[in-house]
């Protein structure tokens, strides 16, 4: 190997190289006083991967990180890669036996996990055959009966550990897990390489994003998930920027919080977060004295009501964007200059699209509707012990999203819903999002959801599910928004049924999870 490609040399190392080393790269926000600056990391992530060595954690073994959005977190991810060990952020909102599930299926050998988590994982960790030891962040190792055979705190397992260097590596080398959002059903972990991170950085966070070592990053995503781990990591520590911390609920509060008071330049929100801090803000009558130049959003498509209010509130467009656990991060997007509501934009500098029909033709007509395939170099390297998903997911150069799409003749991208969530009406293929996007438009609307119901006669008909805003009459918006949902995308797109809910189901990164909806409807 000519060349040692451990993307913790990038991200870390080469900071320190340039002269970074006293710069803040990550703080927490609200006043903790906590923050790590790109020396300390280099320091702190060395003495993580030698601890790691001396407690006999071997190259290629798995640690579980669930390890909330804390300065620990990168000490942790970037001193696993540089022992060699995988690295996989686990969402920290699940149930303990979904947590039993991913350690077992992982075979995670060491698992770091925040005090503030040791209660919700506890009951996945007795008997686990694969575990061997447990390092407890920001509070006292527990005892857990039939656990590892070490289990301590963050201090006692760095003591005397000196900085390691990171191990050699290869680019094509897997260097971390993500587990999926599970919205559709059970995680599967999905391995990354080393090259990754760093092609992700070079290609949507400098083509697009356009990140400079001057800002400041706050990302509503949390580490674990795939776009808050580049917006969060990848990209500010791409070019030596800082990244605001914030490990608690991000609600509308929150997030005007820290964009008064913490001052981003750059956002990096989600459709439900961006939809109800535009109803906030609107209920006041003002927003806040802001410094934002980017706002971005992913994780699902954001309606066009949602980016003009945003705009009008602030100044500032939200690049909506497209991308997957699978591929790392957005490989289709809105940029600057170029944004249209209601479209996903075009792809982004370093990948290709495109959209195909049931038999895998391409489809190049403006106006069809197929499912996107994506080709980059970002692609995970395959699901882990699940090959045939494997091989329906990734076919060759192209990786299968499982979200259908109509192209518009200037080339940008429209989205139209799951390739689960599609269904036909009158032989006409109709959109959950477009008619979402109707239902949101109506002033009285805060959320909604779409999914197929069969009718009386065993045809499939538009049915909805409405969250209101406050104060809203019920059955009178339910009245209306057949009507309001006729006058703007036509009368067979119209919802049958429109039922009022409290909220919608969701995973923990704010996905809609219409499987749910549909088992009800």
């Amino acid at each position: 190997m000519s060349e040692n490609e451990n993307a913790a040399l990038w991200f870390v190392e080469r900071n320190v190289e340039e002269g970074r080393s006293d710069k803040p790269a990550f703080r927490e926000a609200f006043g903790t006083g906590r923050e790590l600056t790109y020396g300390a990391l280099a320091e702190a992530s060395g003495r993580v991967a030698d601890a790691l060595a001396r407690a006999g954690h071997r190259r290629e073994e798995r640690a579980a990180v669930l390890v909330l959005d804390q300065i620990e977190f990168p000490q942790v991810f970037f001193g696993c890669m540089k022992a060699g060990v995988i690295p996989i952020p686990l969402n920290t909102l699940l149930a303990a036996d979904v947590y039993n599930v991913i350690l077992r299926d992982s075979r995670a050998s060491v698992l770091f996990v925040s005090a503030e988590l040791v209660e919700a994982v506890r009951p996945a960790l007795s008997g686990n055959p694969y575990l061997r030891h447990i390092v407890v962040i920001g509070g006292e190792a527990p005892a857990i009966e039939n656990g590892p055979a070490q289990i301590e705190t963050w201090e006692s397992f760095l003591k005397g550990a000196a900085p390691a260097p990171a191990v050699e590596a290869h680019a094509d080398e897997v260097a971390f897990w993500l587990y999926s959002s599970g919205s559709t059903g059970q995680p599967k972990g999905v391995r990354h390489v080393h090259g990754s991170m760093r092609y992700t950085a070079e290609t949507y966070g400098r083509e697009v994003l356009g990140i400079e070592e001057n800002d400041t990053v706050y990302s509503v995503a949390k580490f674990f998930f795939a776009y808050g781990l580049g917006n969060a990591v990848s990209f500010p520590m791409s070019v030596g920027a800082t990244t605001l911390l914030f490990n608690g609920r991000p609600t509308p509060e929150v997030a005007v919080g820290i964009i008064e008071r913490e001052r981003p330049t750059i956002f990096c929100g989600v459709p439900t977060l961006y939809a109800a801090t535009v109803a906030h803000l609107e209920g006041q009558g003002a927003a806040p004295e802001a410094n934002l130049r980017r706002c971005i959003s992913a994780g699902e498509a954001l309606p066009e009501e949602i980016g003009k209010r945003w705009r009008a509130l602030f100044g500032v467009d939200i690049l909506d964007g497209v991308g997957s656990t699978e591929m790392l991060h957005i490989f289709l997007s809105n940029a600057p200059g170029d944004v249209v509501y209601g479209t996903s934009g075009r792809a982004v500098p370093g990948y290709d699209l495109r959209l195909v029909d049931e038999d895998g033709a391409d489809i190049t007509a403006p106006g069809a509707i197929g499912e996107l395939l994506v080709c980059g170099q970002s692609a995970a390297d395959g699901y882990w012990n699940k090959r045939r998903k494997s091989r329906t997911t990734f076919e060759g150069e192209w990786t299968r999203t499982g979200d259908k799409y109509e192209l518009t003749e200037d080339g940008r991208y429209i989205y139209c819903g799951r390739t689960d969530d599609m269904f036909k009406v009158s032989g006409i293929w109709v959109s959950p999002f477009e008619v979402e996007q109707a239902l949101i438009a109506h002033p009285g609307v805060l959320e909604a959801a779409v999914v197929s119901r069969r009718d009386e006669s065993g045809l499939e008909k538009p049915a909805a599910f409405i969250v209101p805003k406050a104060g809203q009459d019920a059955d009178t918006l339910a009245a209306e928004l057949k009507d309001f949902v006729k006058s703007r995308i036509g009368k067979w797109k119209y919802p049958r049924w429109i039922e009022v809910v409290e909220e919608l189901p969701k995973t923990a990164t704010g996905k809609i999870q219409r499987f749910k909806l549909r088992e009800v409807a």
